[in-house]
């Protein structure tokens, strides 16, 4: 299998992998022939690409780093938290409240730490497609998920586990209190839509600290998950060990599903522009022994994803090199001219140098 754009290029093609609707739940399901019909419908519900069957590419398999039912359940989780917290914003959101929401969110976090840890993938990927409107809560769940390896990577508790897992999964909650134009704006913020968006920050904190069963160190996640290690960051200017170790994991995971997705405003980045960026913060925006940690357990370039190389060929990557991740391994699947290559040999890009990868499809 691997990953093409939506486009009419692939009328016709089969669905190796479910797209996924805001809920988690299945909109179109694996081995469903993409009509034309389905291809406008995808991109009018904002999906610009699925996982396609490929003679060329049938030895290759892709697992999300968690199963779909444990996807779907931490979603539906997430939620419901949301919704409560809509239900009482009109009231006073400091002191919204959710029976159980910490034994809820520590039940479906140990199903996403059960999922990672019997995961046989080296390096993590990230291969659920949803749709636009799903963002905030897959992007939840993607952070949980690229934190909790982390996590693992530094040899954490279950208890710190927990704590991180769970306030990963709700770094974002104070968003829902934003209002909806700025959500979906599709140019940038003014300065007073900029300092009402970094709000969400002290009122993820305000909501998460007065739920039962939720841990004051997972509310500084939300609290803390834009602060950055040179005091840059927001809400409060906090650098270096001020800042909770949590919190500057998830900032890092954070930045990297967020360029890494596709925006209201904005294209997403390319994998090696958000490692670049990443790479660059290093030591000023990012703790630079996490980022390390990071670069070594995270596919930066996804098996499966289709790239172009400088030479105007594309490919499908089939390995990751975890000591070189912008260098995988490739499969071309066209010509230099563009037209269909049937058979090819891999290429591992750390051998053959006057290549490098210049996009994505």
């Amino acid at each position: 299998m691997r990953l093409a754009a939506v486009s009419n290029t692939i009328i016709n093609s089969v669905l190796a992998r479910p797209v996924l609707d805001d809920r988690g739940m299945i909109l179109l399901g694996e081995g469903v022939a993409l009509s034309e019909r389905m291809i406008d419908r995808l991109k009018s519900v904002g999906v610009y690409s699925v996982y396609i069957q490929d003679q060329r590419t049938g030895d290759i398999t892709v697992e999300d780093a968690i199963s779909e039912r444990t996807r779907r359940m931490a979603i539906q989780t997430v939620q419901e938290s949301v919704e409560q917290l809509r239900l009482q914003s009109s009231k006073n959101p400091k002191f919204a409240s959710r029976q159980q929401m910490g034994r809820d969110f520590s039940k479906v976090f140990q199903d996403i730490l059960s999922d990672i840890q019997s995961n046989s993938n080296s390096m993590i990927n990230l291969a659920s497609i949803y749709t636009a409107d799903g963002y905030l809560y897959h992007h939840s769940i993607n952070v949980a998920i690229l934190a909790t390896v982390i996590g693992l990577s530094k040899g954490y508790s279950q208890r710190q586990l927990t704590e991180l897992g769970v306030g990963a999964m709700m770094h974002d909650i104070g968003m829902l209190q934003l209002p909806s134009e700025l959500l979906t704006k599709k140019t940038p913020f003014s300065q007073d839509e900029f300092q009402t968006m970094q709000q969400h920050t002290t009122w993820g904190y305000d909501y998460l600290r007065n739920q039962d069963g939720v841990s004051t160190l997972s509310a500084h996640v939300a609290l803390q998950h834009h602060e950055r290690c040179d005091g840059s960051g927001y809400p409060r200017g906090l650098s270096g060990s001020d800042i909770h170790e949590y919190a500057t994991i998830v900032a890092i995971c954070d930045v990297f599903d967020a360029m890494n997705s596709r925006r209201h405003h904005r294209k997403e980045y390319l994998p090696h522009e958000t490692l670049e960026y990443l790479m660059a913060g290093s030591g000023t925006l990012f703790d630079h022994a996490l980022i390390s940690l990071f670069i070594r357990n995270v596919a930066i370039y996804p098996i499966g994803m289709t790239v172009v190389l400088n030479n105007n060929q594309r490919a499908v990557v089939v390995a990751i090199n975890p000591e070189y991740p912008q260098r995988p391994v490739v499969r071309p699947i066209t010509h230099t001219d563009g037209t269909d290559l049937l058979s090819a040999s891999d290429i591992d890009l750390t051998k053959e140098l006057t290549l490098m990868i210049t996009g994505t499809e």
